[in-house]
């Protein structure tokens, strides 16, 4: 635990991405098999539920620290990092004893799943006990599920292809899937040795964001566009197996088996060519067209898929892209050919639910800049440009293919409440709830973040401490004077939100210093964008569900009747 509770300390005082690679590599090549791979689990992303209700970990530190609690509930406002500021008020360790990272988990992380508080709590006092300050904070971001630090899934990859002295794509694929953190299965990494798993994936390719003249890219005839598709990244794979038998498998770009998920396409994997992989989207279709991206959210996170939602939100898999055929990988052949060969088995499979993507056809830059201005038309995010004659990579490179996102969609809100941030934002009030007006209301739409300069964060928060009208935990309810300009991808039915309707990642444009609350936005013209009618909305909409009230003698928002949540 010492050890990997110090890389974890050395990796977040560094910027440097030659430092952090060193680094990773060393502990690597260094720990325990057992060891490396819970490391090798939490540092690519993956991570255990929250075992433990952070109320609790805050009541029990104040208890041990012999603080009131709302000292602890100041100081978390004031450091902004629950695991960092419990690891700091506890009380010194008792004693030493340096416990493997693999006995932590073992012994003091995972028997906290679904014990009674009586045992979470002695566990947790038990760790505390322990563990000094380092390894405090790393097993609080455990437990809690919040373990992050900075490096990019690529980095882990680099590294541990470094320890093991082979390619970082050749890592890449060999950690690909749905894997446990075993000792044996880290050692397979290491050494290769991993057995013919014929359901694993391969690594995906991923665009960069397209940040410069569409026609700084050359020749356009060296390229191909098609839609930028707004679903969920998949993969489809049949193979055989050892002895002979058909194994399929859908995966997500978060290397996630959504196989169950959609029974609607066994059909279509059972149909593919022994030794096929297709790379592609999930997408909510009906009548040869995609549903809104609000259609497909009825199917996340359902353990259990029913007729209904069957009906109200088929699915289709639309294939863009050829990985394996036969048994060979093809992702070295560049994209023409693969393209060539994924239309023929499209043709061959010959299934409803499995859909090519087409081409969009241009000459010309000019002319593909007219079907980039059809991207919403097409309920699209905008347009995919690729090399003909790239291979597929894996992981985001620069320069083969590029993601041209549509113009965001843009609404006037007002801002409604307000919570401190975390980490380099803490005892900063940066996360922000944005509302527009129903029917002389304000209700709630969007929660935004980002997008203002270090400036006017500092202005909006001194705003926000002195026109504070209620707080409710470390939420402030603020005067509705502050109006916001912010872009969003998309719109969709809510049941979270009061409005019955929220936006899909806002962010804030700019600081409408010129417009008075009263010249926000209301909740018709979003409704109005989504191409909705009021009909459409989530039940939850209300009068009575809304926040700020103006009486009908009342003109001016800011000077609203409030009403508490």
């Amino acid at each position: 635990m010492k050890q990997f509770a110090e890389l974890f300390r050395r990796l977040d005082g560094t910027t440097r991405t030659s430092e952090k690679t060193s680094l990773l590599t060393d502990y690597f090549r260094s720990a325990p098999a057992a060891d490396a791979a819970w490391a090798l689990y939490f540092l690519t992303g993956r991570k255990l539920k929250r075992l433990i209700k952070t109320r609790a970990l805050r009541e029990w530190a104040a208890e041990a620290a012999a603080l009131p609690l709302w000292l602890v509930e100041r100081s978390y406002e004031a450091v902004g990092d629950l695991g960092e500021t419990l690891a700091w008020i506890l009380p010194p360790p008792e004693g030493a004893r340096d416990e493997s990272l693999v006995e932590v988990v073992e012994k003091q992380v995972l028997p906290l799943v679904d014990a009674e508080p009586a045992v979470q709590r002695r566990l947790v006092r038990e760790a505390w006990r322990l563990f000094d300050d380092h390894e405090r904070l790393v097993y609080h971001k455990l437990i809690t599920g919040e373990f992050r630090v900075g490096v990019a899934q690529t980095l882990v990859v680099r590294a541990l292809a470094a320890a093991a002295e082979v390619s970082a794509p050749l890592m890449a694929h060999r950690l690909a899937g749905d894997w446990q953190p075993t000792p044996e299965q880290y050692q397979k990494f290491i050494s290769g040795d991993l057995g013919d798993d014929p359901a694993r994936p391969y690594p995906f390719f991923l665009a960069y964001a397209l940040d410069e003249p569409v026609q700084d890219l050359g020749d356009p005839h060296e390229w191909q566009a098609e839609w930028k598709w707004d679903g969920i990244r998949g993969q489809a794979l049949r193979r055989a197996d050892a002895s002979g038998n058909s194994v399929t498998a859908l995966w997500s770009r978060g290397e996630e088996l959504v196989t169950e998920r959609f029974p609607e396409l066994h059909p279509l994997l059972d149909a593919l060519p022994l030794g096929t992989v297709l790379d592609g989207e999930i997408l909510a279709w009906r009548d040869d067209r995609p549903l809104p991206f609000a259609a497909l959210q009825k199917r996340i996170g359902r353990k259990s898929i029913t007729p209904r939602v069957l009906k109200e939100a088929p699915v289709a898999f639309l294939a863009y892209d050829l990985l394996e055929v036969e048994g060979v990988d093809f992702r070295e052949r560049p994209l023409s050919e693969r393209r060539e060969r994924l239309e023929q088995i499209v043709r061959q499979v010959s299934q409803p639910r499995l859909q090519l993507s087409p081409v969009v056809n241009f000459q010309t830059w000019d002319e593909l800049e007219r079907q980039y201005g059809r991207a919403r038309a097409q309920q699209v995010e905008g347009l995919m440009i690729k090399r003909l004659d790239a291979p597929y990579g894996v992981g985001r490179r620069r320069g083969p293919w590029w993601k041209w996102k549509a113009v965001p969609y843009s609404i006037d809100a007002v801002l409604m409440y307000a919570q401190a941030g975390h980490g380099k934002r803490a005892g900063l009030y940066t996360d922000y709830t944005f509302g527009v007006w129903d029917m002389r209301r304000l209700v709630p739409v969007a929660k935004a973040y980002s997008g203002l300069t270090d400036e006017e964060i500092r202005r909006v928060d001194a705003f926000i401490r002195a026109h504070t009208i209620d707080k409710f935990g470390p939420v402030r309810e603020v005067e509705p004077r502050l109006v916001f300009e912010l872009h969003f991808e998309g719109i969709q039915v809510s049941s979270r939100h009061r409005a019955g309707i929220a936006v899909r990642f806002p962010r804030m444009h700019r600081w409408r210093h010129d417009k008075p609350p009263a010249e926000a936005d209301s909740l018709e013209t979003l409704v109005q964008l989504a191409g909705m009618g009021r009909e459409d909305l989530h039940p939850r909409v209300s009068r009575q569900s809304t926040l700020f009230d103006l009486d009908d003698d009342v003109e001016d928002p800011s000077t609203a009747e409030v009403r508490q949540p």
